[in-house]
């Protein structure tokens, strides 16, 4: 109880920094209230007073903030003003070095998007995803069986790296012992190197990006030589988009893909279980009627919204909704403010597995950079969650998460749990 009142009082302590702060001094992009989850009241004030807001001044430079729903989306499929290309800066609100920009497909404008995207889509067909689940199935419950009882684990590590880094070997056909360093990846690709970040400097995570791109050059060498596979290597390899890309496109995107299929899962699976300690009344109900899985999976990945943005940059001067962004202007879609915005949907505040439209939410962006794995993270959220409720009554978290210092990633790094003995 006393916990309780304490968070509450450090909310209403949050709640009035963020009404009293003056709208041209918030930063909403500070990695640091993402890591203390305190950056809520910052997005609910900008969508009533400021939902296209100018930052003059963060440690990523100035940049536009677009807060509400239907401007997100108005925003993302805007093509002819507002670029993903990775020569302007990408799709993070964080600037890379120019030479260090890595080109991939979701940081490509039209046509030569489509062309690369296409040539993995048939990893995520109805057809394959069938064939998937059965290894799903079969890991999720391998990792469920070995799970300690009676004692304190953290769930990050055991369950929800474990079970992405296995589907990105699957996906890759990467060698099995090494698939920890999927992870590795994964997260130098995404982290803010600094002396509390996984690397000190940028030369750091330069070094570690290019060990991983050396590592798949082998790979890719063995996949030419072999005939055409089922494996996103081998479809990358053997295809007419994607077989002549250079150094950068193809490390580009290999991070993409890794990205793409660890954090959102990874931190969506974490998140789930999390959003059911904090909602018991709701955990009881997914009991009671696993059936409720099919509304319960998208209304999780709205909850937790794995990736925080998507950055666009103007490629022209555009007056947007009473303000002028300039060409070259930084334009950050904030995805996770989107998802609670009241005027798109209902109850957003409210964590409700049973929603009757738990899919309009904006988590796997929209128009032609949606994301390409959706069915295939919803399929593993559910499958994981089937199982979890076969095996057990309850699964309690026993202390709070500790979450990753980053406004791009919306990750949580430790999740203290326990399983009755």
């Amino acid at each position: 109880m006393h916990g309780t009142i304490e968070s509450a009082a450090k909310l209403d302590a949050l709640r009035t920094r963020a009404s009293s702060l003056p709208l041209e001094q918030f930063d909403p992009g500070d990695p640091e209230l993402f890591r203390t989850d305190t950056f809520w009241p910052y997005f609910d004030r900008l969508r009533r007073e400021d939902p296209v807001h100018y930052c003059k001044d963060s440690m990523f430079g100035p940049y536009w903030s677009v807060t509400r729903y239907n401007d997100i989306m108005e925003i993302e499929t805007n093509h002819s003003v507002f670029s993903s290309a990775s020569a302007l800066g990408g799709i993070t609100i964080r600037d890379i070095d120019p030479d260090l920009r890595r080109e991939s497909f979701i940081s490509m404008d039209p046509p030569r998007h489509a062309a690369q995207r296409k040539t993995v889509a048939p990893m995520f067909t109805p057809t394959h995803l069938d064939n998937l689940a059965i290894n799903i199935r079969k890991r999720s419950a391998e990792c469920l069986d070995n799970l300690p009882r009676g004692e304190v684990f953290d769930w990050v590590d055991r369950v929800s790296i474990e079970l992405t880094t296995q589907m990105l070997a699957v996906l890759f056909d990467f060698p099995w012992e090494d698939r920890r360093k999927l992870t590795r990846w994964s997260d130098i690709a995404t982290t803010i190197p600094g002396p509390d970040g996984l690397v000190a400097t940028e030369d750091e995570r330069q070094a570690e990006l290019t060990e991983c791109a050396g590592y798949f050059s082998r790979l890719w060498k063995e996949r030419i030589e072999q005939p055409p596979k089922s494996d996103l290597l081998s479809m990358m390899a053997h295809g007419a988009a994607t077989r002549d890309m250079d150094a950068k496109n193809f490390l580009g995107n290999l991070i993409l893909l890794i990205v793409g299929g660890n954090d959102t899962t990874r931190n969506t699976m974490s998140g789930s279980l999390l959003a059911l300690s904090q909602h018991p009344e709701q955990y009881r109900k997914l009991r009671e009627n696993p059936d409720l899985l099919d509304s319960f999976v998208p209304e999780v990945i709205r909850w937790q919204t794995p990736l925080a943005h998507m950055r666009r940059t103007a490629l022209s001067d555009f007056a947007f909704r009473g303000k002028q962004i300039k060409k070259g202007d930084k334009v950050v879609m904030w995805y996770v403010s989107g998802n609670r915005d009241e005027e798109a949907i209902e109850r957003p505040y409210e964590f409700i597995i049973d929603r009757a439209r738990p899919r309009t939410h904006l988590s796997f962006g929209f128009g032609i950079h949606r994301c390409v794995g959706l069915r295939l993270a919803e399929l593993q959220l559910k499958i994981i969650w089937e199982e979890i409720l076969k095996r057990f009554d309850h699964i309690d978290v026993v202390g709070e998460p500790t979450r990753v210092y980053s406004s791009f990633v919306k990750g949580i790094e430790t999740l203290p749990v326990k399983i009755a003995a």
